[in-house]
């Protein structure tokens, strides 16, 4: 029991950073973040004696951090956020504004730019609603198969389908604003 204690103590020294900076590229909070963790760290506890060691510490523990993470976005969407997108769409459901299917004609070669870029899509990330921007990340960043994303969340493909598009525009248009804008 002792060993198990000193073991798990010494896993929350060598792993706790890497595990929240995994828990941080998948929610958008801090605290709630270092809830994952923790609670990580208690599910570990509580099965340790499962853990047969085929694969590293960290492996199994950020597996269990993907079992967390996957159960605080099905439970953010049996409680969703009311979203709102006026600006996109009218009352019927149509694209009110077309001009932002318009292409991009900047020349993104330059690292700067590059870095600028990327700067303010995590920005604009971060001002999707909670429940898109973890599909975002699972679908695009993590390149999840749609029907792996859909599991994950418990959300039919035409819901995920529906998200990642109104994702796309919202971001195409934040990053308009505030990158474009300010060339």
């Amino acid at each position: 029991m002792k060993q198990e204690h000193e073991e798990i103590n010494k896993w929350i020294e060598l792993y706790s950073e890497s595990l929240l900076n995994r828990a941080l590229s998948m929610v958008r909070d801090k605290e709630d973040a270092m809830d994952l963790v923790q609670e990580v760290f208690i599910s570990a506890t509580a099965a340790y004696r499962t853990f047969e060691r085929k694969s590293t510490p960290l492996t199994w523990l950020l597996n269990i951090l993907k079992n967390k993470i996957a159960d605080f976005y099905r439970h953010k969407y049996r409680k969703p956020e009311t979203v709102n997108m006026p600006e996109f769409f009218d009352h019927t459901g149509s694209w009110k504004d077309d001009s932002i299917l318009h292409e991009w004609s900047q020349n993104f070669d330059e690292p700067d730019e590059q870095k600028a870029l990327m700067n303010t899509l995590d920005k604009c990330l971060n001002h999707l609603p909670s429940q898109w921007q973890v599909t975002v990340k699972l679908y695009y960043l993590e390149e999840k198969k749609a029907k792996e994303v859909c599991q994950e969340l418990d959300i039919t493909t035409t819901n995920l389908w529906k998200i990642l598009q109104r994702s796309r525009m919202q971001l195409r248009k934040c990053i308009e604003l505030n990158w474009f804008d300010k060339l």
